[in-house]
């Protein structure tokens, strides 16, 4: 069965992780990738995108630009997180497929449109692209298969403030014009909400870059660890593994920085495995509402799972899921791309 999936992103290092998930998988189709501000600024994401893109042998998927600031608030990127360009130490060469000419908003329409219960729409970043779809064609719930976003955090601990998840911070807005838009549709039709306390679970370690370089086979041993120096390249000879290693030795160094071990939250791959439906889950439908006014608590999303408020649920939150299945997924998926990469490599 092919899963046909329109992304958008704000790449980032987790959201890469996620992209370069979906290249692998020979069933997933990937309609189209958006772009919006986040992690780093909209234009830096295409490049970002095209430049996966390329290395993933996939060149000719559409990539556009679409909102380079949020819907009322000043935008705030997070280099600190994600690295001067939002893939961590990670290099790569300019891309040469060119950034569509395309709005991502018109993307999101128009591929819609023309492809109606055929879609399944994947946001990891903050929602402000897709708020400006709905604002030009409301019906895109109905039209679209699913969507699954990665954002909010539900009674748990905000990774930005403390009650707000770093997507819905950005842009709160968007989001509760997202959550509003689905109101009163069928259960089957509501997004599934990929929130920090499922996916902080997936935490990735060390151990997991080590089996990722054995799955492509390499003779040497891909190893990130914490008692290296900060900012050391990996020495794979394959591009793909060498990439994804750089950027996620920075990602580890920072969680470590802020004290939570030297491990990564990669939130945005597990709502990639979910939207190709490659990893087991649990939701709960729920009322979701987004503070937006209070400069104490803005961008907390707000979870009313018993109906108190008496309207219709508008979500389906995550409520459990799997992370060994899931890094087991991740790992056996992404080694085989990145052995096929490291394949088409000339070397020395």
């Amino acid at each position: 069965m092919t899963h046909s999936i329109l992304m958008d992103v704000d790449t980032g290092i987790d959201d890469a992780l996620a992209l370069v998930y979906l290249l692998s998988r020979p069933e997933v189709h990937v309609q189209a990738v958006t772009c919006t501000a986040g992690n780093v600024g909209a234009r830096q994401v295409a490049l970002n995108n095209l430049a996966l893109l390329e290395l993933c042998g996939r060149e000719g998927i559409e990539v556009a630009i679409g909102a380079e600031v949020p819907l009322e608030i000043p935008l705030v990127t997070t280099e600190e997180t994600h690295g001067p360009q939002g893939i961590g130490y990670a290099e790569l060469p300019p891309p040469r497929q060119q950034i569509s000419a395309r709005h991502a908003v018109d993307v999101w329409v128009e591929e819609v449109r023309a492809h109606p219960g055929e879609l399944t729409g994947l946001i990891t970043g903050p929602l402000t692209n897709f708020a400006l779809a709905l604002r030009r064609e409301p019906e895109l719930p109905r039209l679209l298969k699913g969507l699954v976003i990665m954002g909010g955090s539900f009674y748990y601990q905000g990774n930005t403030t403390p009650t707000a998840e770093w997507n819905t911070s950005v842009d709160p807005h968007a989001a509760k014009e997202v959550f509003a838009a689905y109101r009163g549709l069928p259960e089957d039709k509501l997004p599934i909400l990929c929130a920090l306390e499922m996916t902080e679970r997936i935490e990735m370690h060390p151990e997991h870059l080590r089996r990722l370089g054995e799955a492509t086979g390499a003779p040497e041993p891909e190893l990130v660890l914490p008692e290296q120096p900060e900012g050391q390249r990996s020495r794979s000879g394959n591009p793909l593994v060498a990439c994804l290693s750089d950027a996620l030795r920075f990602y580890m160094e920072f969680h470590r920085l802020y004290d939570q071990g030297y491990v990564a939250h990669v939130h945005d791959a597990f709502a990639a495995c979910a939207a190709a439906g490659r990893t087991p889950f649990a939701t709960r439908p729920a009322t979701v509402d987004v503070e937006t006014d209070s400069p104490l608590l803005m961008g907390t999303t707000v979870a009313d799972f018993r109906g108190l408020w008496g309207l219709a649920p508008n979500a389906r939150i995550v409520s459990d899921n799997n992370p060994g299945h899931c890094f087991d997924e991740l790992i056996s998926s992404i080694g085989a791309l990145a052995r096929d990469v490291g394949l088409r490599t000339p070397t020395g």
